[in-house]
């Protein structure tokens, strides 16, 4: 069989890299694309993989990569968008240029990514992943502007398996709760803040980013090409799990 090919945006992010060392492991060909050349180059080096530096809110340059990936491997079956920020402020404190920033980062990545991907999958079909959170499908103080953004790549995941579900292309979200990465190192780096975060997951701990990445390669892969339009939630139960009572 021949081995699958994926494009990761975000890849030397937390989930990024640890989807990227996943896939890779399993056997597939890769093209990483991110914002940092340097650590892209590193990663890729790493991982026997193709680099694409870009900023994934720029759709031309999204688009530019998976033509790229098409170009050098013949195929796409796969593609992920790990890209992501974290805005912990109230409304009325954000600024109209953090809101902006935020839903482009969050969203706007996430909307060139099945744009792009569309274009690539459009003969063979694939999977398009991407990432929400938790946020998303629970009130949280002072998350506003990043749980707008998440909600947007929910809504913008569920329309594009219909639209595309003719073509074989399939749409999910991963929503994790919080996770040990760089990008929360200011909350799992202070005592009190990490531990009011793990008394809200019923499992009584936060997440790793290898727990998000299996539920990337569960998604992408074709043994389960039945599953379009759907959130997993990849959370300690953070969304939905209020009792962490001990039977």
């Amino acid at each position: 069989m021949t081995a699958p090919v994926h494009i990761v945006l975000g890849a030397t992010g937390g989930v990024g890299s640890a989807t990227s060392r996943r896939l890779a492991a399993d056997g597939a060909r890769l093209v990483l694309a991110g914002r940092n050349a340097e650590s892209l180059d590193a990663l890729a080096a790493e991982l026997g993989a193709g680099a694409f530096p870009l900023d994934a809110t720029d759709f031309e340059a999204v688009s530019a990569c998976f033509k790229h990936a098409l170009d050098t491997h013949g195929r796409l079956d796969g593609a992920v968008n790990c890209v992501g920020s974290l805005l912990l402020k109230p409304a009325h404190t954000t600024s109209a240029d953090e809101f902006h920033q935020t839903l482009m980062t969050n969203l706007g990545s996430a909307f060139a990514t099945v744009a792009a991907a569309r274009k690539s999958m459009k003969k063979e079909g694939g999977s398009i992943v991407l990432l929400s959170s938790a946020a998303a499908e629970v009130g949280l103080v002072n998350h506003e502007a990043i749980a707008a953004a998440k909600a947007g790549v929910i809504g913008l995941a569920r329309s594009a398996s219909a639209t595309y579900a003719g073509r074989g292309i399939r749409v999910n979200c991963v929503a994790p709760g919080m996770v040990r990465t760089p990008l929360t190192q200011s909350i799992t780096s202070n005592e009190l803040a990490l531990k009011g975060s793990i008394a809200m997951h019923a499992l009584g701990r936060i997440g790793e980013p290898e727990e998000i990445a299996a539920a990337i390669a569960f998604l992408l892969n074709p043994d389960h090409s039945w599953i379009t339009g759907q959130v997993l939630g990849v959370d300690g139960g953070l969304a939905h799990i209020r009792s962490r009572a001990r039977a």
